[in-house]
């Protein structure tokens, strides 16, 4: 009995922690929404925490007559979808190649991948070779550079090793081609890594940054987080008022706080749908036959 209260008191202590830890990871979250439903006047004050004082919606409804932001959005959202099914397919594509034994040369080209992950390529030989393929200022050049990398090959290529070797043997007797074998055996089993790789690839082409910087030069092209810096970094309130946000009824920090809060909500908004794929996957991706 003693025991059994012992055990107790440790799952409420630890219940407790972990709650504690998970405030203070959504609690900025909390903060920004609150003050994005304020009203102006409370914010300036700087007496609004974790709940809005005054609700207003004013913000949203500036937001959601922007145009420019919308575009971005489907640019992002397209980028997001496109370059992470053209990761998906190009990335369990070499994966499986380089999981067979048969594979001839496959030792070298693993060295060759291992490589690009301990070094990475310079920003003027990135710049010159996305140029020179013709892909400056299109899209492309924020799906392809990045859609085979040595994470994804790797923690695939373990995953595609585990599979019984028996399935590919039965396959193969039956008349099953190697792309019969990836199609029909290897990627139907393969659903929880390859939705790891998926929320890995698509969070990380949602916060790109960079490379729209270097790449892109047409305004109508911009993704999301080129717009969000332009508005957040820019707290000049003439500025954001030729942006269309009336600034007699918001402040700077409410205008930040409900951009940034339209950029981040929409992604995560996909974790739910693919956390049990990601719990597994994750665990299964890092073992070894």
């Amino acid at each position: 009995m003693p025991g059994y209260k012992n055990e107790r008191w440790f799952q409420a202590v630890l219940a407790f922690i972990l709650i504690a830890v998970s405030l203070t990871m959504i609690s900025p979250m909390i903060h920004l929404l609150a003050i994005s439903l304020s009203s102006g006047q409370y914010v300036s004050a700087k007496q609004v925490y974790f709940l809005p004082k005054g609700l207003s919606f004013d913000v949203y409804k500036e937001i959601w007559q922007m145009k420019a932001l919308w575009k971005s959005l489907g640019v992002t959202i397209y980028i997001t979808v496109v370059g992470t099914l053209i990761t998906l397919v190009l990335s369990s594509t070499m994966s499986y190649s380089l999981s067979r034994k048969s594979f001839k040369g496959r030792k070298y080209i693993l060295q060759g991948v291992l490589l690009t992950f301990i070094f990475s390529i310079p920003l003027i030989p990135s710049y010159l070779t996305v140029r020179s393929l013709g892909m400056e200022n299109t899209l492309w050049a924020l799906m392809i550079p990045g859609a085979t990398g040595a994470f994804y090959i790797f923690i695939m290529k373990t995953f595609f090793q585990n599979i019984s070797t028996e399935l590919f043997e039965s396959a193969k007797l039956d008349g099953c081609t190697e792309y019969g074998i990836l199609g029909r055996i290897v990627l139907p089993l393969s659903k929880p890594v390859l939705a790891t790789i998926a929320l890995f690839h698509a969070v990380g082409q949602w916060n790109a940054y960079f490379n729209a910087l270097i790449y892109i030069r047409d305004p109508e092209k911009r993704p999301l987080q080129i717009i969000l810096s332009s508005l957040v970094v820019n707290t000049d309130e003439g500025a954001l008022g030729g942006q269309g946000f009336d600034m007699a009824l918001q402040t700077p920090e409410m205008v930040k706080a409900g951009i940034t809060l339209f950029v981040a909500v929409p992604i995560l908004l996909v974790y739910p749908f693919l956390q049990k794929y990601f719990v597994q996957g994750a665990m299964l991706g890092s073992l070894k036959e």
